[in-house]
């Protein structure tokens, strides 16, 4: 299960459990879809993994599993996006 974590790690946005702009890795590194396309160009500064639209969980299903309330937050500056890491945070 998908943890849905609350917030872009680069910027710190608020990310909804709802929020159609939410982009992931196969590690669950989340980031908002402007810094995934911009300055991240579609791929993970943790792992160098592919950043896709992170699926939103119905409703119904977040009473029952709730959304992560932890907050990653590591800003990026230009060269450190450029580079991934190999591995994840």
């Amino acid at each position: 299960m998908l943890q849905l974590r609350p917030n872009c790690e680069c910027c710190n946005r608020d990310l909804p459990p709802a929020a159609s702009d939410a982009r992931i890795c196969s590690f669950e590194c989340t980031f908002c879809a402007n810094c995934a396309d911009t300055l991240l160009r579609g791929h993970c500064p943790n792992c160098g993994g592919e950043l896709v639209r992170r699926p939103v969980r119905p409703a119904a299903k977040l009473l029952k599993y709730p959304a992560s309330t932890e907050r990653v937050f590591k800003p990026l500056g230009g060269a450190s996006a450029a580079q991934p890491n190999k591995g994840p945070a």
